[in-house]
This record gives structure tokens, C-alpha cells and sequence, in this order.
């Protein structure tokens, strides 16, 4: 600044009227340091202009450090003068989280250097943003009008009234604002209880014709759906395609989703995930689902892409898409494109199942009771209290949870007799609880045994060929348990159970034709069962292979074959394979090699 400016400047600032006009030419001309100085030499002879413009420059951070406080304060002097841009201004303050008791604090200079750093966490203060706005709207300001409007259409009760909002809309619309249009058709529809009044259709068009992206949304929802108009899914798509160019996410996602799948618009996969892809980053998280499923399910061409659709999981769950935690979850329980890490998906299951998730909720009930999480990663999750609650309203797959929940003393105390209550319950609708129920019966756990009844119950899960109820039926004919003993039928109750693949159902078998029962003796088969049973990790079953080839019943004998069995059922924890190990002739040594 050169000296005769700087003399100028003081000359200037001597009289308040003379600071303001100076301000206004430093300000046009882009002088944003001198133009605040003089503007604040004004603003504390109580010009409301001044104060008004000295809370714009903290406001934009034009010639000073960007402090929104100091902004709101200049403000507040200036709209209680009655300065409606003032006013309306302080409404948008108001709107973007600042809290009124944050002015009426003491002990702050109104020139503090202090950076003003948004809170993200901030809410709108809708009352006092309306408190200011409307002197602004009433005085006829377009911007407050559409302030006013937007914080009747969408405050929460008690401010919230669409019938006050339409007319500040209207006044901005005749105004020659587009947005007021926009706010009259949203409005319209939401009154209209999901339909949509040709009047509410021709704002939105209007809006539209201005190119405000959101009334393109409105209108591409319209025709989407038929909303009182014909379902048109090629204009629909045309809007939504309009929409997503101007960068509104939720249109990215709906016009990538019919572009990937052809609705309404030439399929084109590629340009339609890359919509998905762009609107799941910008925070859709329904977008960003649909790409994680993409990957997951491939494309018919190239296989699923499991690390890729984690990513895209954890990217959708973060964002609140309790589908995804849970789909993310069975990733890291299966270490499917994630490692392994049972802890970690019982955290993402947890997510899904607080978000209201049910199937979560199972998962993660399953997850904890097998004993794969680590007490110190894992914290125990109230899953018993999830499922008592529904199961009170009942939901008999809650009540069937619940009542594992019982007997397992997962996150409540063991109480087999409440738990056999709730099962008897959940068997009136649940298959795997008339299986449990069944058992409890036949065993007297939280009730008194009664194998007559645990035959009808284990018999409606045999009738759908359940193989572990086939097991305990079986078992109940060959004790004579409820009912005559019936070796013949236990037989054939495992023999199903073994069609079905269960190495209990054919190490069962094996036993009955080793000998024994009332069945005819088959060494051959018996082998045969228990091979079968053997092959899919059974260790009985690895134990009674290893002394037929030992022996050699019904085959060769094969001394190098059964050491093999032994082994795998004393991996399996049969101790007592150790003695039949001990019991093989040594192998004989191997011969050196000749040199």
C-alpha cells in the first residue's frame, strides 16, 4: 500500500459513512484486507451494512481467516437492526449446525483468531434458522423464502408443516425461482401419500426444464414407477441419466443399476458398474452393494472376484447397509477373498444384527456357540436379549434361538428347563426344534424323559429326512426305547440317514452288519460302511477300518493301510487306537540304497 493510500485510508476511516463507501470500491476492486478494515471501522459505529458485510468476509474468508463464529456474531448485530441478507444469512448458519447458546457466550473477542472447524456431527437448529429466516422471507428475500419452505417441509416435529411450506415455495417460484418449484412438487407428493398429482408432476417439470438435478430424480422416481403417471422405464431412465451427470449419487446408483441390467435403456454392464462404482464412493451404500455383489456373483465370463466384493461389502456396511455387514461377515467366517478371522466376523455380524438384521442375529448366536472367537476380541453380544424380545412376539425361529441360547449358556445362565419350554414352542413351526425338542425328551434334559413322546417329534424331522434325526430315531428302535425294539427299522433309518451322507448313519450301519443284531451278518458291507464313513473324517469308523485291514475281515490283510487308520482315529481322539497301533508288527526297515 503505497503511502498516499494509507493516508487516504485513515482520512476515511475518521467518518463511518465515508469507511463504508471506500469499503464497497476496495471490495469491488478485490481488495478483501482493506476493504474488511474499513468495513469493521463502520460495522463498530453500529452501520448495519458494515456489520453485515465484515460477517460475509469471516464467512468466506475473503481477507481474513475463515471463522464462521465471528460470522454468525456480525450477524446477529446486523439482522437485530433489522438487515434482512443479515437475517437470512444467519438462518444458513443456523441450517449448517451453529447452536444459538454459542453466541451467548462470554469471554470471546468478536475479532478472535480461533479457526472455526466444522462438526460433522453438527445438526440443524430448525428453529432458530426458521426464527430468522422468515423476517427475511416476509420482507420479500427469494433465498429466505426458499429457507423458510425447505425448513417447513423438513424439520422434525413440532416445526414441521407442509401446509406452511407451500406458500413460502410458491412465493419463491413466482419469483422466477426454480427451486421453489422443486419444493412445491416434492411437497405435493409427499402430502399425497405416495401419489403423484399431475401438479406435483408439472412443477417438478418445470424445475427440471432449469436443469436442478434433484427434480430429474423426482420425475425418473415417477416414471420408474408408475406413480399416477404410466410406468415409462426409457424416460425414466433418460432422467436418472441426467440426474447422475450433475453428480447426484442416489440417480449414479438407479442409472448404473438399469444400465447393468438393461431396464429401460440399452444394457451396457461395464458403464453400468462404473455408475455403481461412482455412486457406492460418493456414499450410496445401496450402490455400493450392488457392485460388491456384482464381483461376488461374476459376470458369466469371468469368475467371482471374492477380495474385491469384500471390499465393496465393507465399503457398503460402513455406510450403514446392514445386508453387506453381514455379507462381509460370512466372508471373514469362510475366509472367502478375507482371511479367516471368526472375530472379525462376529463384529460385522454384530453390526448387521443391531441394524436390524435377523438372520445376524442367528449367525452370530451360531458363531459364538461354537467356540471360534476369542473371548479377549470378541465381546459378548447380548444375543439372548434379541431373541427373547422377538421370541415373546412370536417369532418361533427367535424362540427356537433362544432356547440354544438357554441350553448353551450363550450370554445368559443355562437353564435346560426354560430352554425346553421355548423349544416345545418354536417345534409348533421349527424343524431343527422338534429335533432338539426331541432329544431333550429322550434324554430328560429340562424335562422329564419320555421316549414315547421323543418318537413323535423325531419322527416329523425323519419324515423330511433330517440325518441327524434319522440318527436318534434309529438309536431309539435299537434300545427299545418309546416304543418295541425294531432292529430292521433302526437299519433302515440309518441307511437313510447314509444315503443322505452322513458318517454316522454309515459307521452305524457298519456296526449292524458287523454282527451283533438282528440283522443278517455282512462282513463285506460292514467294511464297506465303515470305509465310507472313514473317508469323511468319522474316527470310530477310522478305528473299526484299521482292524478289519489289521485282522483281515472281509479283505487282505493290509498291516500298512490299517496303520494309516489307526492313526487318523487317534488324531481324532480315540485314545484306545494307540493299543492297536502298539499291537501292528513293526514296519520292516528300509533297505539302503547301494552305493
Amino acid at each position: 500500500m503505497s503511502i498516499k493510500q494509507d493516508i487516504s485510508d485513515r482520512l476515511a476511516a475518521r467518518k463511518p459513512e465515508t469507511a463504508l463507501a471506500r469499503a464497497r470500491q476496495y471490495y469491488a476492486a478485490g481488495k478483501y484486507e482493506r476493504a474488511l478494515k474499513l468495513f469493521g471501522v463502520a460495522a463498530e459505529a453500529g452501520i448495519a451494512e458494515s456489520e453485515r458485510e465484515v460477517g460475509r468476509h469471516y464467512l468466506t474468508g475473503e481477507g481474513v481467516r475463515r471463522n464462521a463464529m465471528e460470522a454468525a456474531r456480525w450477524f446477529l448485530r446486523a439482522a437485530e437492526k433489522g438487515d434482512i441478507i443479515a437475517s437470512r444469512n444467519l438462518a444458513g448458519l443456523y441450517m449448517f449446525g451453529l447452536r444459538e447458546d454459542a453466541l451467548s457466550r462470554t469471554g470471546a473477542s468478536l475479532f478472535s483468531q480461533v479457526d472455526d472447524q466444522q462438526d460433522e456431527n453438527a445438526k440443524p437448529d430448525y428453529e432458530a434458522a426458521l426464527r430468522w429466516a422468515l423476517p427475511a422471507a416476509e420482507a420479500g428475500d427469494t433465498d429466505a423464502q426458499l429457507m423458510a419452505g425447505f425448513i417447513y417441509a423438513n424439520a422434525p416435529a413440532p416445526v414441521r408443516d407442509d401446509a406452511k411450506a407451500l406458500p413460502w415455495f410458491e412465493k419463491a417460484a413466482a419469483a422466477g425461482a426454480p427451486q421453489g418449484h422443486l419444493g412445491i412438487g416434492v411437497t405435493l407428493m409427499r402430502t399425497a401419500a405416495g401419489d403423484a398429482p399431475a401438479e406435483a408432476v408439472e412443477h417438478l417439470r418445470l424445475a427440471a426444464d432449469a436443469d436442478l438435478p434433484t427434480a430429474h430424480y423426482y420425475l425418473a422416481l415417477i416414471y420408474e414407477m408408475g406413480v399416477n403417471v404410466p410406468a415409462d422405464p426409457a424416460l425414466a431412465a433418460q432422467y436418472y441419466g441426467v440426474a447422475a451427470k450433475a453428480n447426484l449419487s442416489n440417480a449414479q446408483a438407479k442409472y448404473g443399476y438399469m444400465l447393468f441390467n438393461g431396464i429401460g435403456i440399452k444394457a451396457n454392464q461395464v458403464e453400468g458398474e462404473s455408475w455403481l462404482r461412482r455412486a457406492g464412493i460418493a456414499g450410496d451404500p445401496e450402490a455400493a452393494a450392488l457392485v460388491a455383489e456384482i464381483y461376488a456373483r461374476g459376470d458369466g465370463k469371468l469368475p467371482p472376484n471374492y477380495s474385491e466384493a469384500a471390499a465393496w461389502f465393507r465399503t457398503a456396511a460402513e455406510l450403514g447397509h446392514k445386508h453387506s455387514a453381514r455379507a462381509l461377515g460370512m466372508l471373514y467366517l469362510t475366509g472367502t477373498g478375507v482371511p479367516r478371522n471368526p472375530d472379525e466376523a462376529a463384529i460385522w455380524f454384530r453390526r448387521a444384527a443391531e441394524a436390524g438384521d435377523e438372520t445376524a442375529k442367528a449367525d452370530l448366536a451360531s458363531l459364538l456357540l461354537s467356540g471360534k472367537t476369542s473371548p479377549k476380541l470378541t465381546e459378548p453380544a447380548p444375543v439372548h436379549e434379541w431373541f427373547e424380545q422377538a421370541a415373546e412376539s412370536g417369532d418361533l425361529i427367535a424362540a427356537f434361538n433362544y432356547a440354544v441360547c438357554l441350553t448353551q449358556g450363550v450370554g445368559v445362565d443355562r437353564d435346560e428347563a426354560r430352554a425346553a419350554k421355548w423349544m416345545h414352542r418354536a417345534a409348533e413351526g421349527v424343524l431343527n426344534a422338534q429335533y432338539w425338542y426331541g432329544m431333550m425328551l429322550a434324554e430328560g434334559r429340562g424335562v422329564e424323559a419320555n421316549p414315547e413322546e421323543a418318537r413323535i417329534w423325531l419322527q416329523k424331522c425323519a419324515d423330511v429326512e433330517l440325518p441327524d434325526a434319522l440318527i436318534a430315531l434309529a438309536d431309539l428302535h435299537l434300545k427299545g426305547a418309546g416304543g418295541p425294539r425294531d432292529h430292521e427299522t433302526g437299519r433302515q433309518l440309518y441307511e437313510r440317514a447314509a444315503n443322505r451322507g452322513h458318517a454316522g448313519g454309515m459307521f452305524a450301519l457298519g456296526a449292524m452288519y458287523g454282527g451283533g443284531h438282528e440283522i443278517a451278518t455282512n462282513r463285506e458291507l460292514s467294511l464297506a460302511c465303515y470305509r465310507a464313513a472313514a473317508e469323511l473324517d468319522h474316527p470310530m469308523a477310522a478305528l473299526m477300518l484299521g482292524r478289519y485291514l489289521a485282522r483281515g475281515i472281509a479283505t487282505p490283510v493290509d498291516l500298512v493301510e490299517a496303520r494309516h487308520w489307526f492313526t487318523q482315529a487317534l488324531n481324532g481322539g480315540i485314545a484306545e487306537a494307540q493299543n492297536d497301533l502298539n499291537g501292528l508288527e513293526p514296519p520292516e526297515p528300509e533297505t539302503a540304497a547301494a552305493e
